[in-house]
């Protein structure tokens, strides 16, 4: 059973920094590439980025380019998002996913002075 744990979200200023955590089991995690979405209240889930399976390769989206970074630890079986110079429009719920199984329970991240 594909298990999801983000973490690491929490209150931060304008302009300041965190890193996002998800911990992943019941799969092969090395075999899938990972990606990182969110979703603003009465918003469309938003995909945020993406990495491969290796982590290689990534990508992510215009909105948080140059600011957000996406990388892995398949030792660790863990997704991570880095996520600098934070403005109150990056405000969301933040998840993690698979191409298989469901959705975590998410990690609220909250930037406000």
């Amino acid at each position: 059973q594909v298990q999801l744990v983000e973490s690491g979200g929490g209150l931060v200023q304008p302009g300041g920094s965190l890193r996002l955590s998800c911990a992943a089991s019941g799969f092969t995690f090395s075999r899938y590439a990972m990606s990182w979405y969110r979703r603003v209240p009465g918003k469309e889930r938003e995909s945020v980025a993406t990495i491969t399976a290796a982590g290689g390769s990534t990508n992510v989206a215009d909105s948080v380019k140059g600011r957000f970074t996406i990388s892995r630890d398949n030792a660790k079986n863990t997704v991570y998002l880095r996520m600098n110079n934070l403005s109150p429009e990056d405000t969301a719920v933040y998840y993690c996913k698979a191409p298989i199984g469901g959705w975590g329970q998410g990690t609220q991240v909250t930037v406000s002075s």
